[in-house]
C-alpha cells in the first residue's frame, strides 16, 4: 500500500514537471476545423506536438463569431501562430501602423481556391458575372481580384457586392441569396456536391490573376529570435503530421472527424484529403519566393500598391530550415 501510494505521488510529480516543462503555443485557425486543418489536429492527436516539448491550444473563429481575424489575433498577443492568405500579411505589413507579420510556411504548395457560382443560371465564365451579385469576406485585395478576373475575361468588372457574416457566407450561395462567392474546391466543392449544388468554378490561374499562398501559418516576425526553438519544433511536428495525411489517409481521416463540426459531418472527409494530399507537396510548408513576387507584381502593377513589396517582408522558408 506504501509503495502504491508512494508510485502515485511519484507519478503526479512527473505530470506536474512535465506540463511545466512543456512550452505552450496557441494556434488560431482561419475557419472552423476543414480539411485544410487535418495535419496541425493530426500532429497534435499523435503527439507529435508534445514529443518536441510543445503544448498546443488550438482555437477557431467560431468561438468569438470572427469578431477578431486570426491575424489580428497575432497582432494582439493572443495567439502565437494563425492562419490566412498572403494578402492579409501584405496587409498588416502596409497599414498605417505597420505590424510585422510573416507567413512561415503554407498549407498548399498550389492553390485550391476558386470563385464558385451556381451552374445552368447563365454564369459559364467570370466575364457573365458583370452585374451580378458576389458575397464578400472583405478580404484584402478579394473584390478587386474577383472584378479584375471579370474583365480579364472580356467583362466590365461590374459586381453587387456585399459583406454578409463571415461564417454564413458559403450559404448564401447555396440558399440563391448571391449568385458568387470565394471557396476551397476541396471543401465547399465537395460539400456541394453531398448537398446536391452543381457549381461552376473560376480558378485564378484561369484569367491572368497570379494568385499567391492560402493559407499561409503566420507569426509575429519580431517572436520569432526569442521563440525560434519553440516555433521550429511547432513548424516541424505540424509538417509531420500533414506527412502523416499524406500516407495514412484512412487512419487520417478517422482521427480528424471527430473535430469537424456537426454542421459539415455529411462531408466526404476521404475524398477532400484525396484533393488536397498532391497539394500538400512532398515538402509541405516550403513557400516559392517566385509566386509571391509574381503576386506582388501584380499588386503593384494594378495599383492595389503605391510601392513594390519585398518577398522577404512577406514569407520566410526560415523556420522549415533544421534546427
Amino acid at each position: 500500500m506504501a509503495l502504491s501510494y508512494l508510485s502515485g505521488i511519484l507519478a503526479s510529480i512527473e505530470l506536474k514537471m512535465e506540463a511545466e516543462t512543456m512550452k505552450k503555443v496557441t494556434f488560431a485557425l482561419d475557419w472552423t476545423p476543414n480539411i485544410n486543418h487535418i495535419g496541425f489536429f493530426i500532429a497534435r492527436e499523435m503527439g507529435y506536438y508534445k514529443a518536441l516539448g510543445i503544448e498546443v491550444n488550438i482555437i477557431d473563429p467560431s468561438a468569438d463569431n470572427y469578431a477578431v481575424t486570426p491575424a489580428k489575433k497575432v497582432e494582439k498577443g493572443v495567439a502565437d501562430f494563425a492562419l490566412c492568405p498572403t494578402e492579409s500579411v501584405i496587409s498588416f505589413r502596409t497599414k498605417t501602423t505597420p505590424f510585422d507579420l510573416i507567413g512561415v510556411a503554407t498549407v498548399f504548395q498550389h492553390d485550391l481556391s476558386a470563385i464558385a457560382v451556381r451552374a445552368g443560371e447563365g454564369m459559364e465564365t467570370p466575364k457573365d458575372l458583370d452585374g451580378k451579385t458576389y458575397a464578400s469576406y472583405q478580404a484584402r485585395y478579394e473584390d478587386r481580384i474577383v472584378m479584375q478576373m471579370i474583365r480579364n475575361d472580356g467583362g466590365n468588372g461590374i459586381l453587387n457586392i456585399d459583406y454578409p457574416a463571415k461564417l454564413g457566407v458559403w450559404e448564401t450561395l447555396l440558399n440563391k441569396t448571391f449568385d458568387s462567392t470565394w471557396v476551397f474546391t476541396n471543401w465547399e466543392g465537395v460539400e456541394a456536391e453531398v448537398l446536391g449544388a452543381n457549381l461552376n468554378y473560376f480558378r485564378m490561374v484561369d484569367y491572368g490573376i497570379p494568385y499567391s499562398y492560402s493559407p499561409l501559418l503566420v507569426v509575429s516576425e519580431s517572436k520569432i529570435a526569442k521563440h525560434k526553438e519553440t516555433y521550429r519544433a511547432f513548424v516541424s511536428a505540424s509538417k509531420k503530421g500533414f506527412h502523416f495525411c499524406q500516407t495514412n489517409s484512412a487512419e487520417a481521416v478517422e482521427i480528424f472527424e471527430q473535430f469537424v463540426p456537426e454542421k459539415n459531418a455529411k462531408i466526404d472527409l476521404m475524398k477532400a484529403l484525396e484533393i488536397s494530399i498532391p497539394a500538400f507537396g512532398k515538402d509541405w510548408g516550403r513557400m516559392n519566393e517566385k509566386v509571391v513576387s509574381d503576386f506582388l507584381d501584380w499588386v503593384y502593377q494594378n495599383k492595389l500598391e503605391p510601392t513594390r513589396l519585398k518577398v522577404s517582408h512577406i514569407v520566410s522558408n526560415d523556420l522549415l530550415q533544421p534546427a
